[in-house]
């Protein structure tokens, strides 16, 4: 390969480019509307433009990053995560297309990717496994007979997803319908299957996965294992390699049943298998994500190898570089920085970043993919950047990481932080006294007094102005931002500045930027405070709206229409 088209934003894109200029390739990026001045989009050799605001419209749109790919000349395709990295019919469109995928094959994708399918693989190798339904339900009512049969809690999950979206928790019998209706919209909207299919669910378990690289030559490599417990809404934000606290059993239980499902199927590329480990040590396969994952760096700080790299070998028909599991090379830890206010239930807050001071040092890592006068836009997943601190052992590891959070500054967004600040003086986490921490520990046993950040200031027009032009003979097609033509407009060039509306008491307004998906109450209902009145969705997760007060609801928002942080959609009198 010569070019790779990657067909991905933010910190992951950036990632793809720089191993790109490692390996010798040419990189293409490609950007909505929104991240036209994005850092993937400035540092690629070339960036074209997907003319469109949604994800259905950019990064999910497979003709168009296949129509980028042929105008400019990429010979290959580097999906990231998310999006469609784990969609087996763009694999198959970009192969089909005469170009190299860069990935496990489509028809691993499908076998791994489909979730019934997996557990049948998982089955068969001997893997250890919860209950769960044969195939996909077809109803809430199917899901309320499970629950009945073996008993809660359940989980419902995407069939075709991962990243935790399409996936939900019951605890009562009163909430599954519900659940499941919300699990199918957020798989619908994040992958463009809603199918869902159920398990029993482990109480407090811990989420350890196993690193997996193959090759065309048939050789499947165990790189590892890595705990990513901590976490919120099924959302990773802590993750660490070796997973701490396994005895040498469980490790090597993991290792071997995570090899033997890839190599079931000829896995090629990077890949995780991802199993619940429940307290009292039982071990479960959840599934496998048939992609790079976020979390890789810490694999590659504890192993030397670059994984990104790895994967463009593979997709040129190159040996793998290693031929056994390593031993661990010290401990890695990655803390997810988001654009998500803790003292707010973690509400993504999108805007304008105005302060990024990363910091540096002995074993420290940052990878980012916003600078400081970069957007988080409120369409697309909260994460700026990662924080990958690394010792020669756990302690260290942990002071260091201190360190680094302690220098750490962002500003104009709300970030995770002071979380992360925070866990770190958790004694659960720290593990003296045994590792307590859990899939639920945040929503359980985490005392979140942290306060909430300032408001994020308002997001500036992302949308593009777009005419023909001409030069030096040839037709182009020009966009400028509609913000910058609205500034020009102003007097002055500044518009004047509106005298502060007085606070009204009444209003409900929308604590995020994002689609107002659904009113739970009827215009002129009576509401009490704490009743959920609305569901909204923002960076692909929906979340629920509650009233502040008790009274008579006035719906001011229509179902459907996207809303700004603080907009009033409704008052309640």
């Amino acid at each position: 390969m010569k070019k790779v088209l990657i067909a991905n934003r933010g910190e992951i894109a950036v990632r793809v480019v720089r191993a790109c200029r490692d390996y010798g390739v040419r990189s293409v990026a490609v950007y909505a509307n929104a991240d036209i001045d994005a850092l993937h989009a400035r540092m690629a050799d070339e960036a074209w433009g997907l003319d469109g605001d949604r994800p259905v419209d950019t990064y999910l749109h497979i003709e168009k990053l296949l129509d980028v790919a042929k105008r400019s000349g990429a010979d290959a395709v580097h999906p990231g995560y998310g999006f469609l990295s784990e969609s087996a019919a763009f694999a198959q469109a970009v192969l089909d297309a005469g170009l190299a995928w860069i990935g496990p094959t489509p028809q691993a994708i499908a076998r791994l990717g489909d979730k019934v399918e997996a557990r049948k693989i998982a089955l068969k190798v001997g893997a250890p496994l919860v209950a769960g339904t044969q195939g996909p339900v077809k109803d809430a009512a199917e899901v309320l007979r499970f629950a009945e049969q073996h008993g809660l809690p359940i989980i419902i999950k995407a069939a075709f997803g991962g990243g935790g979206r399409g996936m939900k928790i019951a605890w009562r019998m009163d909430e599954v319908a519900e659940l499941y209706a919300s699990a199918v919209r957020e798989a619908t909207a994040a992958f463009g299957r809603g199918e869902c299919f159920v398990e029993q669910f482990l109480d407090k378990p811990r989420h350890i996965e196993a690193q997996v690289i193959g090759d065309k030559h048939g050789r499947v490599v165990v790189l590892g294992t890595r705990d990513c417990s901590l976490q919120r809404r099924n959302q990773k934000l802590v993750e660490e390699a070796p997973a701490p606290f396994l005895t040498d059993e469980q490790r090597a239980r993991i290792h071997q049943a995570a090899h033997d499902i890839c190599a079931e199927v000829g896995y090629e590329s990077a890949g995780t298998v991802e199993f619940l480990l429940s307290g009292g040590g039982a071990i479960s396969f959840l599934e496998v994500n048939t992609r790079l994952q976020v979390e890789h760096p810490v694999t590659e700080q504890t192993t030397g190898l670059d994984l990104v790299v790895e994967q463009l070998r593979v997709a040129d028909g190159l040996p793998l570089s290693i031929t056994e599991t390593p031993a661990p090379l010290g401990h890695a830890i990655e803390f997810r920085i988001n654009a998500e206010d803790v003292g707010r239930g973690f509400l993504p807050t999108p805007g304008p970043v105005l302060r990024f001071d990363p910091p540096t040092g002995p074993g420290v890592r940052v990878d980012t993919g916003v600078l400081a006068g970069s957007t988080v836009p409120g369409s697309f997943d909260s994460l700026m950047a990662k924080l990958i601190v690394t010792g020669g052992s756990r302690a260290q590891a942990l002071t260091r990481a201190r360190r680094a959070l302690a220098e750490f500054a962002i500003e104009g967004v709300a970030s995770v932080l002071p979380f992360h600040r925070a866990v770190l003086d958790q004694a659960d986490f720290i593990g003296a006294d045994g590792f307590k921490v859990h899939t639920r520990w945040i929503e359980t046993a985490f005392a979140n007094d942290l306060a909430a950040a300032a408001r994020a200031a308002p997001q500036a027009d992302a949308t593009l102005l777009r005419c023909a032009i001409e030069i030096d003979g040839r037709r182009m097609q020009l966009g400028l931002p509609a913000a910058l033509l609205q500034g020009l407009a102003t007097t002055g060039g500044a518009a004047a500045l509106a005298p502060e509306a007085p606070v009204d008491e009444a209003a409900v307004a929308a604590p995020i930027a994002g689609n107002l998906h659904a009113w739970k109450v009827q215009d002129g209902a009576a509401v009490q405070a704490g009743d959920v009145i609305a569901v909204m969705e923002a960076m692909k997760m929906e979340m629920q709206v509650t009233a502040h007060r008790s009274g008579h609801i006035t719906l001011q928002a229509e179902a459907g229409t996207y809303q700004s942080a603080g907009a009033c959609i409704a008052r309640i009198v």
